[in-house]
């Protein structure tokens, strides 16, 4: 059999090639070992709306029964954070996800979550993954049936108790007695059907049903959201474009004339929010991609900040210790206080679009707020499907004799975190840095302006020869 690592946020591989029930039951087993280890014997369990995610799951449920291990289930698919609520709602040890997050509909995966309602922490998942055997165990495994009759296995609407704990802390009222429109594109993801009953009036994207995704990967950057961005720019009664990814935990946004509202602006409107509108405190979590601007909004409230490598356990690790008001990642997964230590796609929405409720402005007014306070600036990032040789030459290059410069910009410092941020002034730099989880590389920048942006991101791909 082949070994299975987890990447930065859980196990993903090709259904039916890696991604099977054999290997599932491998990983399955490894986690019942690990959590009885550590006396824990409460999981929840849930799947998003990928080829395959029901039967994935049941078999997952019956390694664990066999173990002896209570399972609570959603009767469907659910997004990532409402397992993560879910944990820390049913007082479970251990919350697991059959899900591929925004990998193409080809993958599959199996994502680990803590106690406390977020990510596993990098020592446990290394302690589950030495745990996997070659070959799974031939064990008796009991039906869903005879699980439900020995009190192993619980059916419970984790949907409801997430829209319940949402009704608890967003005046939804006034987001819904405002004069804002809404459109969600669901990705044929796990966050329609929460979304069509958060956002009743909303036009509607893609909430429907099809493991497919119509051959599109779910993640909700702008060159996969050009219907959205089109519906937007061509309808004057909406005001904000909300996307989430195939499991709901990360967001995409449009402004009122359809333009992407990057991850980047989003961190910094939320932190706009918490600090100068909300009056609150706590230190700001952002990942090494993001950009410096947070640093900048930050010092302007007096605020603390740390930069964590690239993968949202991180930021969970952090802020499970810390209070942490606004964190996050670059690829849409945010995280605010008075939630769980978990990205959110949906609450990160409601809370943007309780601050245009409360305000009275729209986005784009907003974010002429937050330039007045760090000023303009434009981000983009290029995913470069190269050979594994090419890729690992850059990478020996970017470690051994970096690069001094790329085209016109000469390189004034480096920084490594967690790949190559390359500095090419105050308000400009390029960032190199390999995926986790898939054969590519990633070249980020920051410059005043989008026109710029792009300068700098061809001007490296020609110094990379890609």
């Amino acid at each position: 059999m082949s070994e299975i690592k987890f990447g930065t946020d859980g196990w993903r591989a090709i259904i039916a090639q890696e991604y099977t029930v054999d290997n599932v039951k491998r990983v399955a087993e490894a986690t019942a070992k690990w959590l009885i280890e550590r006396g824990g014997n409460k999981v929840v369990i849930g799947y998003d709306c990928r080829f395959g995610g029901l039967l994935f799951t049941e078999v997952t449920t019956q390694v664990l029964g066999a173990h002896g291990i209570k399972v609570f289930l959603a009767p469907n698919f659910i997004s990532t954070p409402m397992v993560s609520l879910g944990v820390v709602k049913m007082n479970a040890d251990l919350g697991v996800v059959i899900t591929a997050s925004h990998n193409p509909p080809s993958y599959n995966g199996f994502k680990l979550k803590s106690e406390l309602g977020g990510p596993m922490i990098q020592s446990g998942i290394s302690e589950v993954e030495a745990l996997i055997p070659d070959v799974a165990s031939d064990l008796d495994l009991p039906s869903l049936e005879e699980m439900k009759a020995k009190g192993l296995l619980e059916y419970r609407d984790f949907e409801q108790i997430y829209l319940d704990h949402v009704a608890a802390k967003y005046d939804l009222e006034a987001i819904r007695n405002s004069d804002i429109r809404i459109a969600y594109d669901g990705m044929y993801g796990a966050g329609q059907n929460a979304a069509k009953r958060l956002f009743p009036n909303a036009v509607l994207l893609h909430c429907e049903v099809n493991p497919s995704f119509m051959g599109q990967a779910p993640e909700p950057i702008h060159r996969n959201l050009s219907e959205l961005s089109h519906l937007i720019a061509n309808d004057p009664k909406i005001t904000l474009g909300i996307a989430n990814d195939g499991d709901a935990d990360r967001i995409g946004m449009y402004d009122q004339d359809g333009n992407f509202v990057d991850s980047h602006h989003i961190l910094l409107l939320l932190l706009l929010y918490m600090g100068k509108y909300r009056k609150e405190s706590g230190k700001v979590v952002v990942t090494f991609s993001v950009t410096d601007k947070m640093k900048k909004l930050a010092k302007h409230f007096g605020l603390d900040v740390e930069i964590t490598p690239i993968g949202f356990k991180y930021i969970a690790e952090i802020m499970a210790k810390e209070d942490v008001i606004v964190a996050g990642e670059e690829s849409g997964g945010l995280a605010v206080k008075g939630h769980i230590p978990e990205r959110d796609g949906l609450w990160i929405g409601l809370m943007i679009l309780e601050f245009m409720a409360k305000t009275g402005k729209t986005i784009k007014t907003l974010i002429e707020e937050v330039y007045s306070l760090v000023g303009p600036f434009a981000t983009d990032r290029d995913d470069l499907h190269i050979t594994n040789e090419l890729k690992n030459q850059v990478i020996k290059t970017c470690k051994t004799n970096p690069y001094k410069s790329f085209g016109k910009y000469t390189v004034q410092s480096l920084e490594t975190i967690d790949g190559f941020k390359f500095y090419l002034d105050e308000d400009k730099w390029v960032m190199i840095r390999p995926s986790g989880t898939e054969p590519v590389l990633r070249v980020y920048a920051q410059a005043p302006d989008s026109t710029e942006v792009r300068s700098i991101l061809d001007a490296t791909r020609e110094t990379l020869g890609v």
